[in-house]
């Protein structure tokens, strides 16, 4: 996905948006604080299951750390008010919901908003999360996951601070 051209092109973005609300991918649901702590819960479960593999898994680590970073996502969007069916879905929500400033959000410091680096994380990672799942290759770099795991760690960690704010 470019992110650049949803991001350079709102009403394209808007356009997506909808796209997603009226093929039902994106539910308007009851904000649930429960379902808010149970999604950092399985995304910090996913970011646990790093240290029970070996280096031989290094494919399962970069699915997990995908899996980790999408349920962080979903906690943004259940801070809304919305569920996502879609992992796409989820990120155009995100370029939508947690990119902008808006004037209710003028007050935050910028470390609580969402920037084009960490939609472009969330691609790579998506992707990334995509090839170790359906290629045949077994071995990923073992720098390569500890990167990947920092910036899951860092996007945690400002979903963690997005949403006690």
């Amino acid at each position: 996905m470019n992110i650049k051209y949803y991001l350079k092109n709102q009403d394209k973005l808007e356009e997506k948006y909808l796209f997603f609300i009226n093929k039902k991918l994106l539910l308007k649901i009851e904000p649930s604080t429960i379902l808010i702590e149970a999604r950092i819960k399985k995304a910090e479960h996913n970011l646990k299951m790093l240290n029970q593999l070996d280096n031989e898994f290094n494919d399962w680590k970069i699915i997990s750390l995908y899996y980790s970073l999408y349920h962080s996502s979903l906690a943004l969007l259940a801070k809304e008010g919305y569920s996502s069916k879609n992992h796409t879905a989820t990120l155009i929500f995100l370029l939508k919901k947690y990119t902008q400033i808006t004037d209710k959000e003028i007050n935050l410091i910028d470390e609580l908003q969402l920037k084009e680096e960490d939609a472009k994380f969330y691609t790579s990672l998506k992707q990334e999360r995509h090839n170790a799942n359906y290629s045949t290759n077994l071995f990923y770099d073992d720098k390569k996951i500890l990167k990947l795991k920092k910036k899951t760690i860092q996007f945690l960690n400002k979903v963690k601070e997005i949403i006690k704010n």
